[in-house]
């Protein structure tokens, strides 16, 4: 079945009190989504982010941002009004996201709203119960955190940074309140986010959800199970995750992941990732792993190192951890992020597993060799993008292209010399589009022609990343009948869309 989707993090949604949440404006572009003929909406990780602002680096593998929780139905249930909602600065950008802001002013929201909210809901207490496994490390980890001025564990006493049974006792007691309030929020972000969920299902839109193949080091899963990573007696990383050196970076990518022990791993059947899995699954409808060659072989670092330049390759789990994801979960949809410099070795995990690859068009215009981005080089089990959330915008990176292959790239795809910038995104969305991959997912901001400025993400560097939002009424009825046509003319439309 050929499919087409959108590219856009929740972040970006143009809701109300300055970042993209579960509020009207979600509902309304799951309508937009299913006008304009798509079966998609593929996401950024859903997780409560730290410094930097990365959905890649999260508190909790398991947990919600508690950003996404929409005051709008915390005004409709009464546990706050509209005037005080209006009283706190959360920016006034409509186009970016003003992280300082939303931390300095969300949680006092939330909080007010919890200090009002009924703690003996019997629901409250089903959710706790099924979601022990994680939710008592996760609400802990935040409430001590705190009062370690936010710093990472690795910088908390001894006593608790160790998990001593009787400091964990202690700050159980010492916090309790700041541990329900944590546990409330992860009640309200799941009860709101299925909802959300729910509501796009049921219009034929599916979700596609991503998980980092790498958790923090600054987070309640290192805290809480030291056991599953490569650290030392002392709970200290004895290397770190990264990417080597290579045309976009002379030093390489330093992330700072702990890395895991997959000897430990494979000792217990996997079971702490089958779990996240599990979890995954209950959150989207396809799982996009992030960093797939990562199984095969993973680029260790020494920790602690100034740049990736000294790193080395270790052997991953391979296959073994997919065989025993379906073995315990069953037959998932799955897309592997497969980008990158890939071995055979990767190349035959990949085909092993079964599970479609990406295609990214912005990577396949070099004029001196062939390429597998190439659309003619696809094959069906495939998911190509113009480009993904660590890329330029289309148009951005096209004019910013060497000549020889800019021209390489307007002979393939027949753009005109004075065609113009707005319509050049949309020549390389008709390539993705017209290609034999069964889903065609493209970035918002190429649907509509953006500059550099609306660029999601530049890897390798700190600030200025995540914050752009969609301007509210740019996605218009105009813009979805056309993206509707391309979609109706390369047979992807939705079938919900025909009704």
């Amino acid at each position: 079945m050929r499919q087409a989707g959108i590219l856009m993090a929740i972040t970006s949604l143009p809701s109300e009190y300055g970042i993209g949440c579960f509020s009207k404006e979600a509902y309304e572009f799951i309508d937009a989504l299913k006008a304009s003929g798509q079966s998609v909406w593929q996401i950024l990780p859903l997780g409560p982010t730290s410094y930097g602002d990365s959905p890649y680096q999260s508190f909790s593998t398991f947990a919600g941002n508690p950003y996404f929780i929409d005051p709008g139905t915390l005004i409709e249930k009464g546990l706050i009004t509209k005037k005080k909602c209006d009283s706190y600065d959360f920016g006034n950008d409509p186009e970016r996201v003003d992280y300082a802001k939303i931390y300095a002013s969300r949680f006092k929201l939330l909080r007010e709203a919890f200090n009002k909210a009924n703690k003996e809901d019997k629901e409250f207490g089903k959710f706790e119960k099924n979601n022990s496994f994680w939710i008592e490390d996760y609400a802990l980890y935040m409430a001590v955190k705190a009062s370690f001025d936010n710093r990472s564990w690795q910088e908390w006493d001894d006593d608790i940074r160790l998990r001593k049974p009787a400091a964990l006792k202690k700050y159980k007691e010492k916090y309790k309140e700041d541990i329900r309030f944590y546990k409330y929020l992860q009640f309200e972000f799941y009860n709101e986010w299925k909802k959300l969920k729910s509501y796009a299902n049921s219009n034929g839109i599916s979700i596609v959800g991503d998980i980092p193949i790498y958790v923090a080091l600054d987070s309640a899963d290192a805290w809480a199970n030291p056991e599953l990573f490569q650290f030392d007696e002392d709970l200290r990383p004895k290397a770190q995750a990264g990417c080597p050196p290579d045309g976009f970076s002379a030093t390489g990518q330093l992330w700072g992941n702990p890395l895991y022990d997959w000897e430990y791993h494979k000792k217990t059947g996997y079971d702490w990732w089958i779990k996240r899995l599990f979890s995954c699954f209950e959150l989207y409808d396809t799982v996009r792993i992030d960093h797939f060659r990562g199984f095969d072989e993973y680029y260790s670092i020494p920790f602690p190192a100034e740049n990736a330049v000294n790193g080395h390759w270790e052997k991953g789990p391979g296959y073994d951890l997919f065989k025993a994801m379906k073995e315990k979960l069953g037959k998932k949809d799955v897309i592997a992020e497969d980008l990158g410099f890939l071995t055979p070795s990767v190349l035959r995990l990949v085909k092993k597993s079964g599970y479609p690859g990406m295609k990214v068009l912005q990577f396949a215009f070099d004029s001196r060799e062939e390429s597998d981005y190439l659309p003619h080089n696809y094959n069906s089990n495939s998911v190509v993008y113009t480009g993904t959330h660590d890329n330029d915008t289309t148009l951005n990176w096209f004019l910013t292209l060497r000549n020889r292959d800019r021209k390489y790239a307007c002979e393939y795809l027949n753009i005109p010399k004075d065609a113009k910038k707005s319509d050049i995104p949309w020549f390389f969305i008709r390539a993705a589009y017209s290609s034999v991959s069964s889903l065609c997912v493209i970035p918002m901001q190429d649907i509509l022609s953006l500059p550099a400025k609306a660029r999601m993400n530049r890897p390798s560097t700190l600030g200025g990343n995540w914050e752009w939002r969609i301007k509210k009424g740019a996605f218009s009825s105009s813009r979805q009948k056309k993206l509707l046509k391309i979609t109706q003319l390369y047979r992807r439309v939705n079938k919900a869309s025909k009704r």
